[in-house]
């Protein structure tokens, strides 16, 4: 391709992507169609904006130093995950979901509603409405993926990938977490409890410290220093705790609040923010000095319960799940929806709650297709949807994690089974 045409292909990407960053979709449509473009249309992107800006000061004052500002736009292919100001364009370097295969099993005696990583994904843990919680550690299960083993549990030896079963709930487990420094694992209960299992410790099974609730506890997120926790539970208010003094906090401003109960929490990597899902259908972005809300994302999916909140690594943006199958990526600079990933829940709005999540570096967002059973998966930055990857499940799908450091991620569900997936390394790897 000749220079000048391979320049002019990348201007007028740059103005579909303007488009449809300024909300211009069905224009950056017919544009590309009119175009005949043959790549994907470019995700919604402000880099035009920022370029012509940079040209119009250079223009103005032709002393104007604009290295700075360029900076970023020079290492493109330098990313922290998601961005869409600097990488609009930039290609997945990790392997589709689709390419993962379930490479061991673990069973519950009920079904199986929560999972979590720690924070380097050495660790993982599930939650089951029979009480119980497993700890396991990774490194065994890929072990025993390496040497051939029988995927499921076979007894307690050496190499054993649970490493430790925890019981002190005496209600369905709904949601685990793994404290961000300490070796402290922290669950929430319909019991109306919130349990710190101290797991340094290999014959203790109970509690360290209980937090008591009022109603039935749905999520849960702790402060990256590690001090505080937020508690979401089956009521409008999201609680503040100090994890050393047991003391709780809440916004005294009334207007601060859901109207209905909360349904996932989450707080961003610099603890700056938090965001709050709810039953109402809004999404609350709150501030994580003040404890005050200072956005709300109205009728975020047109009205349909949300599901789940989650921020991206650098903060930028925050992805949301709802009952109506669809899952929204939101920019908080623009406080907008910049992009919509669809075909999820074709036959119509799910029954069940689950959440939506990115993969280990962001290239892909995933989310369990309640009626067929499958995992679906999107490109993040332009919404190209992936293939299908069936779970295996014989009933739906109640959680998902996906490994923060790694091509792996956990699935849960009804059937009692906890589903540890893995992309396994090929020769064609680099």
């Amino acid at each position: 391709m000749k220079p000048d045409i391979k320049d002019r292909e990348y201007m007028y990407r740059l103005i579909i992507g303007q488009l449809f960053y300024d909300g211009h979709q069905q224009i950056a449509v017919n544009l590309a169609n009119t175009l005949g473009c043959s790549a994907p249309a470019p995700p919604p992107s402000d880099k035009l904006f920022r370029l012509v800006t940079i040209a119009k000061q250079f223009v103005e004052d032709p002393d104007y130093k604009a290295e700075e500002k360029m900076m970023p736009l020079q290492f493109e292919q330098v990313t922290n995950g998601l961005d869409l100001e600097y990488d609009a364009d930039v290609q997945p370097v990790s392997p589709e979901p689709s390419q993962y295969e379930t490479i061991y099993l673990t069973v519950h005696k009920a079904a199986c509603r929560a999972a979590a990583f720690n924070s380097d994904g050495s660790l993982v843990a599930t939650g089951s409405a029979d009480c119980s919680i497993k700890i396991m550690d990774v490194e065994r299960i890929l072990a025993r993926e390496k040497e051939h083993r029988e995927m499921n549990e076979n007894g307690p030896d050496a190499h054993h990938p649970v490493i430790r079963t925890l019981y002190d709930h005496v209600d369905d487990v709904n949601t685990v977490i793994f404290h961000p420094r300490d070796a402290i694992l922290i669950s929430g209960s319909n019991d109306k409890t919130v349990k710190l299992f101290d797991f340094s410790k290999t014959a203790v099974k109970r509690a360290m410290k209980t937090l008591s609730e009022v109603y039935p506890v749905r999520a849960l997120s702790c402060h990256p220093g590690g001090e505080f926790l937020l508690v979401a539970t089956d009521h409008p208010t999201v609680r503040l705790y100090n994890i050393e003094t047991a003391q709780a906090y809440a916004s005294a401003n009334p207007d601060d609040q859901h109207r209905e109960s909360v349904t996932d929490v989450h707080y961003s990597e610099n603890a700056r923010l938090y965001v709050t899902a709810s039953k109402d259908g809004d999404v609350k972005i709150w501030d994580g000095v003040s404890n005050r809300c200072v956005e709300t994302f109205k009728r975020a999916h047109d009205g349909s319960s949300i599901c789940s909140a989650k921020f991206t690594k650098n903060g930028k943006y925050i992805l949301t799940s709802g009952m109506d199958s669809i899952v929204k990526l939101w920019e908080l600079s623009t406080n907008r929806c910049l992009i919509v990933y669809t075909g999820a829940g074709a036959t119509g709005a799910q029954d069940f709650p689950t959440n939506a999540s990115f993969n280990h570096n962001e290239d892909y967002v995933l989310f369990p297709d309640e009626k067929s059973g499958s995992m679906c998966s999107w490109d993040a930055r332009n919404s190209d949807r992936k293939r299908l990857l069936a779970l295996g499940h014989t009933s739906a799908c109640r959680t998902f994690v996906h490994s923060p450091s790694m091509p792996a991620f956990m699935t849960g569900s009804d059937d009692h089974r906890a589903r540890f997936w893995y992309r396994k390394p090929t020769p064609n790897d680099n």
